[in-house]
């Protein structure tokens, strides 16, 4: 498996690069807004969240514990560029795989797509799990448009009985 975006378990510092595991910020950032921590918000099939307005001025991002600096998920944002060694290890996953399984992506940006692209010139069937159409919709083999944790839990389950 390779998470080519990344994924929010993770934490990592902008200015000194450290990693940090996204459970052990979360205390600081309750801690810190304290006005958010009863707030429910509605997942969305991207990922985000939606969030009734509130007050987020007053939005505290906890500080790098190593350096004290600017904060951010361990996931590349719309306008970033993906690792070159993360595509380099999904290129090299790829031509060892039977099929290609999507968990969770529209597929809208290329970073993710040409992955499919390239299975299908290989004759390799694409598998997607997501809520929502996707880009490579018309030469998937098959689509699970459920929700991923749910799918990939009651798959979990299955393959542990067989």
């Amino acid at each position: 498996m390779v998470e080519l975006h990344g994924g929010i378990g993770g934490v990592t510092c902008l200015d000194c690069g450290m990693h940090h595991s996204r459970a052990s910020i979360q205390q600081t950032l309750e801690a810190e807004n304290p006005a958010l921590f009863s707030v429910t918000a509605e997942t969305g099939a991207d990922g985000d969240a939606h969030l009734e307005r509130h007050d987020l001025d007053s939005f505290c991002i906890p500080a790098c514990p190593n350096c004290g600096g600017l904060l951010k998920p361990a996931v590349v944002f719309f306008g970033e560029s993906v690792p070159r060694e993360r595509v380099e290890a999904a290129s090299h996953a790829l031509d060892a795989a039977d099929a290609v399984l999507v968990v969770g992506s529209s597929l809208m940006v290329y970073s993710g797509y040409r992955f499919c692209v390239w299975a299908q010139k290989q004759g390799k069937p694409v598998v997607v799990i997501n809520l929502g159409r996707t880009r490579a919709d018309p030469m998937l083999a098959l689509k699970i448009a459920t929700p991923c944790a749910e799918t990939l839990t009651a798959l979990a389950g299955r393959m542990a009985l067989d």
